[in-house]
């Protein structure tokens, strides 16, 4: 309702969808501020997401960059910025004193152009003396000397002669002021006697050797945008590359048994052949382990490009011409992984932006760095007086914004982590840090069991950020059953008495000062009611499982023992590495051992973790993983179909004497096929709305009114 109240604000264009949303079932909503529903839970797919795109500190280090950052020449290593005539004029009067000048700029030319006309123009503009090959010569000893000036390599014009003294400044300023404007942006303080140039430019362009760097703009800094991405990588950071592990996935498996999996799909029949001729004519043993041949026979199989014979990479790669087809692009797909860009090595940008630099750092090396550490580095940030009044609102802003994170518990997160890597807890948890970001006052954050997931360290932060979105006068509601965030809260509305059919009434609804008043969950908090703890604990052993070396992510080197037939509890704070050990090493090793190979997608990113050995393995028979993710690969999905209970429903309705008189079958009822559901809504019962400023919106369909079936098959 709170949406819907906010929408009434918006275009007409926008509430003609949102007017068929139906509004909740009550009499009255009084007191509704402007709602902010934050979900335990990580809406992100993309991989160009990442935490500093999402908490919008990566903006302001974009804007620090553009701001006061400092561009250097690739080549050379000397900075690069655009020279203005009193950066000059005061470079030159640090000069000693007496230290006398020539101000120039350089000549530029043609192939198209002569001497005589170069000379014309010079005498026509006023000016008498050049430098050529540094050496300053007037225009009549140009002419006696037969000096080519169309052709010399390094011509200066002069515009002035000068020297350094306590009244120059303006009659210096003048002359610079002139060499820039006839010399293209360009200017040159040739050092008499010594012959020495000082070069200058007003373009970002090295002087020296010519290399030329946009001008920075938060832009150049995005990985998202053209002008800052990688031109390799697109910006992604990584480009997909054919794995010789995901080709060959059982290194034991020999050639005749399919140990070059893309040639075992049944229509490359003729590939297997071809490499069994192939292996003949090269003395290579079909019936030898892969982890059997030598580095020269695998790479002949991989590689190679010989009469007859295509090695398997060259054969993949061939086939992206045919990239345009579907079932080719999955096919090519499942053997590629993302690895490192080459050229930007990770970074995501271009050379250009990371030649800009803030105290000695690209904006890539900051965007490595954990929100801890990053704290610190924005806090111990020392800056020039004008750098320091540029960016003071910037280096607030980033640093309220980290100062949140810390606080939430995410310092150990870096801003380069994609976004949909994180938790739905994490992803929570930045929601929490933005909106106190966002200083927004009188909104209704509403939040559902925040505590999942949480260790109790974390829930203590959690809950101190729900205090401070509150005292900055917000309204916090929280849908939760952990004690410690019950105990927090003001006041506390219990609904009850039983579930299902049994609730639905509210059974209390009062300040915590009166919870003992509450007929069940108060009675707990109380302490009236307790649930007891077992006094004796299953024995644990003889039998355990034990895993030794386990090495991915942040652990290092791990070992474990879990006993069997007992219940293990493995618990840390958040990021501490359980999900790694447990899911990502412990499940995906079992499973090899089990059942031969494991079901990580790894071309999509899953990790398959190191470890040196797992024993105790053999006394059971499988593993299972249960996790948290939704069972339903779709919205159509219920759990009435995914037990496939559905199946037999379908078969009894199909047999009743109407349904066999109409010919239907079990698929006329089934709402996922063509027949008897709705084609408006395609059996969904609801039409998604694409709103494009805000989350998609479902609406019930007009046609079936969200019954998914049509009028003549809801007859039977």
């Amino acid at each position: 309702e709170g949406q819907r109240r906010y929408v009434e604000s918006l275009s007409a264009y926008a509430r003609q969808f949102l007017e068929r949303m139906e509004k909740p079932d009550v009499d009255s909503i009084d007191g509704l501020s402007p709602a902010v529903a934050i979900e335990q839970q990580n809406p992100t797919r993309t991989s160009r997401s990442t935490v500093g795109t999402a908490t919008e500190i990566y903006d302001y280090l974009r804007l620090l960059w553009a701001r006061v950052g400092h561009t250097h020449c690739p080549l050379c290593a000397r900075e690069m910025k655009p020279d203005t005539v009193q950066s000059v004029t005061d470079a030159i009067l640090a000069l000693p004193s007496g230290t006398r000048f020539y101000v120039a700029f350089p000549l530029r030319t043609s192939a198209l152009v002569t001497h005589q006309v170069v000379a014309e123009n010079l005498r026509a503009q006023g000016y008498l003396r050049v430098s050529v090959d540094s050496q300053v010569l007037h225009l009549d000893d140009v002419d006696a000397q037969a000096i080519d000036l169309a052709a010399a390599l390094d011509v200066l014009i002069v515009v002035d002669r000068l020297a350094v003294t306590d009244d120059v400044a303006g009659r210096l300023s003048d002359a610079v002021g002139t060499a820039f404007a006839d010399g293209d942006g360009e200017c040159a303080i040739i050092v008499a006697g010594t012959g020495e140039q000082l070069k200058f430019t007003e373009r970002f362009e090295c002087p020296y050797d010519g290399t030329r760097a946009p001008a920075p703009s938060p832009q150049l800094f995005s990985f998202n945008n053209p002008r800052g991405a990688c031109e390799r990588c697109n910006g992604f950071g990584a480009t997909l590359e054919y794995d010789q592990s995901l080709i060959v996935p059982d290194p034991e498996r020999s050639l005749r048994d399919g140990a070059i999996d893309p040639w075992t799909k049944p229509r490359y029949d003729n590939k297997r052949r071809t490499l069994a001729d192939f292996a003949k004519r090269e003395g290579i043993a079909m019936d030898r382990p892969w982890s059997g041949l030598t580095e020269v026979q695998r790479a002949l199989l991989l590689n190679a490009r010989t009469r007859g014979y295509r090695g398997i990479v060259p054969f993949l790669a061939d086939l992206e011409e045919k990239k345009y087809k579907q079932y080719i692009r999955i096919f090519l797909r499942q053997y590629q992984t993302a690895q490192q860009c080459p050229v930007c090595l990770g970074t995501k940008l271009r050379q250009q932006a990371l030649d800009v630099r803030v105290a000695g750092l690209t904006i890539a090396d900051v965007a490595g760095m954990s929100i801890g550490v990053l704290s610190e580095w924005l806090d111990a940030l020392t800056l020039s007086p004008f750098e320091q009044q540029v960016a003071d609102a910037i280096l607030r802003e980033a640093r309220d914004r980290v100062r949140f994170l810390r606080d939430v518990g995410l310092d150990y997160l870096s801003l380069n982590r994609a976004t949909r890597t994180l938790s739905g807890g994490e992803a929570q948890r930045i929601g929490l840090a933005n909106s106190l970001g966002s200083q927004l006052v009188d909104t209704l954050y509403v939040l559902d069991e925040p505590s999942i997931g949480l260790h109790p360290r974390d829930m203590s932060r959690l809950l101190g950020l729900l205090q401070r979105l509150r005292d900055a006068g917000n309204t916090v509601l929280i849908v939760e059953h952990d004690p410690a965030a019950i105990e927090a809260a003001d006041y506390m509305v219990e609904l009850g008495p039983g579930s299902g059919e049994l609730g639905g009434r509210i059974v209390f609804a009062g300040p915590m000062s009166r919870v003992s008043e509450s007929p069940l969950t108060g009675q707990y908090l109380s302490g009236a009611m307790e649930i007891p703890l077992p006094v004796a604990r299953r024995r644990v052993g003889p039998r355990w499982i034990a895993l030794e070396g386990a090495s991915e992510h942040n652990l290092a080197d791990v070992s474990i023992r879990i006993p069997l037939g007992a219940l293990t509890v493995v618990t840390g704070v958040s990021g501490s590495g359980k999900s790694t050990l447990i899911h990502d090493v412990l499940y995906r090793a079992l499973e090899t051992r089990l059942k031969g190979e494991h079901s990580a997608k790894r071309h999509l990113g899953e990790t398959v973790g190191a470890f040196a050995s797992l024993t105790g393995f053999d006394a059971i028979d499988e593993v299972v993983m249960i996790d948290q993710s939704p069972i339903g690969r779709s919205p159509r999905s219920n759990p009435v179909t995914y037990i496939k209970a559905f199946d037999q429903i379908r078969c009894i309705f199909a047999d009743t004497p109407l349904a066999r008189q109409r010919k239907y079958t079990p698929g006329t009822f089934s709402f996922n096929v063509a027949g008897g559901r709705c084609e408006d809504c395609e059996g969904a019962g609801s039409l998604e709305i694409e709103m494009v400023f805000m989350a998609d919106v479902h609406v019930p369909c007009d046609a079936c009114g969200g019954a998914r079936y049509k009028p003549e098959v809801l007859d039977v």
